[in-house]
């Protein structure tokens, strides 16, 4: 019998960790994990551990030579000024003992994911500690080594001949995603991001487009600093709807990065979890609409990992398996109990935010700018590609 979803997780992912004191922290996987389970949310048997990818699974997206130098950095054995060429030892992506296992695992964590909905064992999977969208084929960058989501759409495309739409939320714009398929006509990729004036990796402009026969199937919608959570959505479920009914995908890859949330440390944006709420239930909706279901969601940013991180994406668990009434409890004590000691702010006890976000004066020039925006983002769609 198919499965609604399945969660694909284990402690090992816990070791991709670059040191002490670097924002990115996979903490947030346990916390999350821990809050479904404390809802009972979480059954034991729809629970997978990740596998270990193959070099050759990697090379789908990577050179072979950046594999080397990361196997290399992760012994100890790199010159210094030879991982700087590829990415690594920077202030953002830290050499640290056995990285090349630790974001292998995690892109086998999505290959998992991909194998369960592909080859029809679920009709969703969620995986997340993946979303390592800024990797480029031989460079690591922005805290990603290696692209788990470029890698399992290039997967999917081999294995399964899949057309796959890829959606991605985070605050930061999914640049290496973009740039892996930017002249592929079967991938289309959709970025709804904080505007690159302010923000890395500055790109994910409204004039990429993609190249060649890609051409038109790169979406970006630069939304501008300080969006809110009406705004951020309307441009989510217009850009979504219009681009899914365009592409017709076999299947929706969505990155649920958790960073535009207000409290993030890391971005300007001013969403609260009625955004993290809202995202999830569209995308479930149209993969039922357009792909007979198939949707593979994965994590990505997130930077406040004890407020916001763990209720975000408890969300995509609650709506892949249609349990979304356990809101209703609001969050767990015996969670608030085990995680207060260690976080540096009050963990929150109801899962919306309530009124946090403090009177924005430019908000209706806001709003009108991104609305704009949306309408050039949209514009080859809804003129050239439909003629």
């Amino acid at each position: 019998m198919k499965k609604d979803a399945v969660f694909i997780f284990s402690n090992e992912q816990l070791a991709y960790r670059f040191n002490e004191k670097h924002p990115f922290n996979h903490l947030r996987l346990q916390l999350t994990y821990d809050l479904l389970t404390s809802l009972h949310a979480l059954d034991s048997s729809l629970i997978l551990p990740p596998r270990m990818a193959t070099d050759n699974e990697i090379a789908l997206i990577h050179d072979e030579e950046f594999i080397h130098a990361v196997k290399s950095a992760s012994k100890g054995m790199l010159d210094e000024a030879i991982a700087s060429n590829y990415g690594l030892g920077t202030e953002d992506t830290p050499i640290f003992p056995h990285m090349h296992e630790a974001a292998s695992l995690l892109v086998g964590g999505t290959l998992q994911a991909v194998d369960e909905v592909m080859s029809g064992n679920a009709n969703h999977a969620l995986h997340l500690g993946g979303g390592l969208h800024h990797g480029f084929k031989g460079k690591a960058s922005g805290f990603c080594i290696y692209n788990d989501s470029s890698i399992a759409i290039e997967y999917m495309k081999r294995k399964y001949g899949a057309r796959v739409l890829y959606v991605d939320t985070d605050a930061h714009h999914g640049d290496g995603v973009q740039w892996s398929f930017y002249d592929d006509p079967d991938v289309c990729t959709l970025s709804i991001h904080e505007t690159g004036r302010y923000l890395f990796p500055g790109t994910g402009q409204v004039h990429e487009k993609g190249s060649g026969k890609g051409y038109g199937f790169s979406i970006n919608v630069p939304v501008d600093a300080f969006t809110e959570d009406e705004s951020f959505l309307e441009v989510y479920e217009t850009a979504f709807r219009e681009v899914v009914e365009f592409f017709k995908p076999d299947v929706i890859l969505t990155q649920n990065g958790a960073d535009a949330h207000h409290y993030d440390p890391l971005t300007h944006l001013c969403s609260t979890i009625k955004t993290y709420k809202y995202i999830p239930k569209l995308a479930h909706e149209l993969a039922h609409e357009y792909c007979d279901g198939r949707w593979i969601a994965v994590g990505g940013g997130g930077y406040d990992i004890w407020r916001v991180v763990p209720r975000a994406w408890a969300l995509i668990w609650l709506t892949m398996t249609n349990q979304i009434n356990q809101l209703d409890q609001g969050i767990p004590p015996s969670w608030i109990q085990k995680w207060s000691d260690q976080s540096e702010d009050p963990l929150p006890t109801l899962w919306e935010d309530g009124n946090i976000v403090p009177s924005i004066p430019r908000r209706p020039e806001i709003t009108d700018k991104n609305n704009k925006t949306l309408e050039k983002a949209l514009f080859y769609i809804r003129n050239e590609l439909k003629r």
